[in-house]
């Protein structure tokens, strides 16, 4: 069984409320849930919070809902509490809260290794960068991988390092750089083994949770997609999001009008 996890904490740091923060008419965990509905793969979607008011929101629009001590500090802690309590998910999907646009495609091209590899035993994704924005922001976490598309390293600073580029733009022009999209697939028991280890030096230099896998030998296989996703952090991004909603109201209606 292929169970989506969406993990949901209330007391963001830089966007109180996040989750119920709302875009157009419906808060973004609904928007978030719906958007990861259109999946072909996912048998069920599961939502984990740690705050009752946004339990009773999830039920609200129909969605199944498991309530989470308020001190675990990472998603991925959040989907393992969630996880234990699904005996049947055998490959659990951790979708982040706050991308409420995320193609359910991208999530099927993400699960898809570990149903042809019963050797991967975890799976991410990754689109290429072109923009100068993308490779200078330390928001977006940067990802390099072998040959067999498994991860050698993740940073928030340019990776690789473009030798003869003299220029932000040659960088982008002249080397692969990929931006890490953090929607993870895992199989159980890597997941609760993963979540079972302290952080590691490396996860806590670059606050990057996925590193504590790489010094603890996990291997990530990176699912290369042309698709991207937008991620509400800050109240900024909720304005764009909002903006971007509008804008998919607007194009869905003509295409509606169209069709008559």
């Amino acid at each position: 069984m292929i169970v989506g996890i969406i993990p949901a904490r209330f007391a963001s740091m830089r966007l109180m409320g996040k989750p119920l923060a709302l875009i157009g008419d419906k808060p973004m965990i609904q928007h978030t849930y719906e958007s990861a509905s259109k999946s072909k793969l996912l048998n069920d979607i599961i939502i984990a919070v740690d705050d009752d008011k946004v339990a009773q929101t999830v039920k609200s629009f129909g969605a199944k809902v498991i309530l989470t001590p308020k001190e675990i500090a990472t998603g991925s802690d959040r989907i393992a509490y969630a996880a234990k309590k699904l005996p049947d998910a055998k490959i659990i999907v951790n979708i982040q809260g706050d991308e409420p646009f995320i193609p359910g495609i991208m999530i099927d091209q993400a699960i898809e290794p570990l149903l042809f590899d019963k050797n991967v035993s975890v799976s991410t994704l990754a689109r290429r960068i072109y923009s100068v924005q993308e490779l200078k922001s330390p928001s977006v976490t940067k990802v390099v991988f072998d040959y067999n598309n498994y991860a050698l390293y993740f940073s928030r600073s340019p990776i690789p390092y473009v030798r003869e580029a003299r220029t932000n733009l040659e960088k982008v022009q002249l080397g692969e750089v990929y931006k890490h999209i953090g929607l993870y697939v895992f199989r159980r028991e890597a997941l609760i083994k993963f979540t079972k280890l302290e952080p590691t030096d490396l996860e806590k230099t670059e606050k990057l949770e996925q590193l504590r896998m790489l010094e603890n030998s996990f291997k990530i296989k990176i699912v290369v997609t042309e698709l991207d996703s937008f991620s509400v952090d800050t109240p900024e991004d909720l304005e764009k999001a909002r903006l971007i909603y509008t804008q998919m109201k607007k194009k869905a209606k003509n295409e509606n009008s169209k069709k008559k």
